[in-house]
């Protein structure tokens, strides 16, 4: 348990609330073109980057704690930084050293997961995100185990591969396949193992759902991956081509189930005896598939005959309901978060989003802690999200939210509200360019309200970003920079994965009572975000803390 934070001498905080407005995956472009951030009509931020001491702040690389300057942020690991306010080392760091310095090998869960396949004879089949964008999982991770997995003794691996299309471009998704084709073909050369891909789908349609939006996403994968249920095809190339077909026009994440065949049955269903290895290192999109494995009791669907595995997570991805119980690598330990100083410190505090990123504002923000640090003190409000495409309603739930952000304010009972507005990187995923314009134009009349509601209360308003998306909609040449035009449309490609780009921080004081000025800090990253909102809240924020933005008083 953490001490309770020292007020500030003079300056006690503002009347109102202090507001932390996340508007998730809107960041400031660096191309005139393909920024539908830059393009959307957007009068309430214009008014309020003039009305607010404004500054930009890192949100990808190392700034978030990815491996380097070269990685995107997420939501997730965008979530922890503001929430605790610091920089911890995150999944894909982690994994990578934890390979490089065998410390993952080395490790009982590894070691149960291949003594088990060893003494049974069994399959080990390895269950995740097939590509190089960083965020879920790396294709890098997976051939490291694979090889592991050969020089460990295991005669028969399985690869259940989910395609991406969204931290990657959204169809290029025959890379990762066929870069694993040639990986397992030259695995199996010596004739001493059968290494291959099993089933698979895209992340939107199979296994990868979150939050408990849409268990049938979940019910899809283990139909697929344990049961061997869903499009037939002879090899995964085979697959992807002729689900392409079949569904034109459709990008990778939303691509169908399928099954690979030999001789007319599938190669690799899960079994009694078998281990299985979540190779996903992210959280939020792998907590319901280990549960499907894990439960003795289960009702989210029908499981059929639960087959008895050794089944194990790359990481834990939630460490107060210990999900899963095995895992080969262990998580970033984060503690002293925001949230629990202000528990300590008696101060009520509101949580509230859509269930799209509910979890960011909550168990992420916590430092990955899924209870509250103090029940009297601490409310958190889920907006259930709408189980339609994104881009059908690119609006998402941003007006409810607002409502119930804005009725908070009104009351002025919690001192310190946070909200997160999914639109900007929900939609932004889709690639729809006109929903994710209107995506960003309803974040924005949110923010307007929201504006309005702490000027009537006297408190003081931060809106910043977890990471860009939707201010980067372009695919673009490496080279050159200019967009890359799709031949079939004779338009741009669109790009679906997060930005690299800088996000906006704008710090509202309507009444003037902190005095707001930029503190002079250079370099700063959204960890800085935490120190922020504690010093406008009249609190010294830890010593050890990212420094705030700006000064006060």
């Amino acid at each position: 348990m953490v001490d309770a934070l020292k007020r500030r001498a003079r300056y006690r905080g503002p009347k109102g609330p202090v507001v932390l407005l996340i508007m998730d995956g809107i960041g400031i472009g660096r191309y005139p073109d393909g920024d539908l951030v830059r393009a959307a009509h957007k009068p309430n931020l214009e008014r309020l980057a003039r009305l607010s001491v404004t500054s930009t702040l890192k949100a990808h690389g190392t700034a978030v704690g990815m491996p380097s300057d070269e990685d995107m942020g997420n939501s997730e690991v965008g979530h922890n930084a503001i929430g605790c306010g610091r920089v911890f080392a995150q999944g894909a760091r982690l994994v990578n050293e934890a390979i490089a310095s065998r410390r993952l090998f080395e490790g009982k869960a590894w070691g149960e997961v291949v003594d088990n396949v060893r003494a049974h004879d069994s399959q080990l089949h390895f269950i995740g995100l097939l590509s190089d964008g960083n965020v879920h999982s790396h294709i890098d991770h997976l051939e490291a185990l694979l090889k592991e997995a050969k020089a460990a003794g295991v005669r028969r691996a399985r690869v259940h591969a989910l395609l991406d299309g969204r931290d990657v471009p959204p169809t290029s998704a025959h890379i990762y396949v066929r870069r694993l084709e040639e990986f397992l073909a030259g695995l199996n050369a010596d004739g001493t193992v059968d290494f291959a891909i099993a089933s698979g789908g895209g992340r939107m349609k199979v296994t990868m759902d979150r939050y408990e939006a849409n268990w049938k996403i979940v019910e899809t994968g283990w139909k697929a991956h344990v049961r061997g249920e869903g499009a037939a095809f002879e090899s995964a190339s085979a697959a992807l081509e002729g689900l392409r077909a079949a569904h034109p026009g459709a990008i990778d994440q939303d691509l169908p189930a399928f099954v690979i065949h030999r001789g007319g049955r599938p190669v690799g269903p899960v079994r009694d005896g078998d281990s299985v290895v979540l190779f996903n290192f992210r959280g939020d999109r792998a907590i319901e598939i280990s549960r499907a494995f894990e439960e003795e009791t289960f009702d989210k669907f029908d499981r059929g005959p639960r087959p008895d595995v050794v089944f194990a997570g790359m990481m834990e991805y939630d460490g107060d309901l210990h999900i899963p119980k095995r895992y080969l690598v262990e998580p970033p330990a984060i503690d002293r978060t925001m949230g629990e100083y202000l528990a300590a410190s008696g101060v009520r505090q509101l949580a509230c989003s859509e269930t799209q990123k509910f979890g960011h504002v909550t168990y992420f923000f916590n430092g990955n802690r899924s209870g509250k640090f103090d029940d009297a003190l601490e409310d958190y409000i889920e907006v259930p999200s709408d189980r339609v495409p994104f881009e059908e309603r690119p609006w998402m739930k941003a007006a409810e939210i607002t409502d119930v952000v804005v009725r908070a304010i009104r009351e002025n009972r919690h001192p310190f509200i946070r909200l997160n507005y999914a639109n900007g990187d929900m939609v932004g995923h889709t690639g729809v360019f006109q929903a994710v314009r209107i995506a960003v134009e309803a974040v924005d009349l949110g923010v307007g309200r929201v504006m309005r509601a702490v000027r009537e209360a006297g408190g003081i308003l931060v809106v910043s970003a977890d990471h860009g998306n939707a201010d980067d909609m372009y695919e673009r040449d490496r080279k050159t920079g200019e967009p890359v035009m799709d031949p079939a449309t004779g338009e741009p490609k669109p790009r679906t994965a997060h930005s690299l780009n800088p996000v906006p921080v704008h710090v509202y004081d309507p009444a003037g009572t902190a005095r707001v000025r930029l503190s002079g800090a250079s370099n700063l990253g959204i960890s800085s975000l935490a120190a922020t909102c504690l010093l406008l809240m009249g609190f010294e924020p830890p010593e050890d803390y990212t420094p705030s933005v700006v000064d006060v008083g």
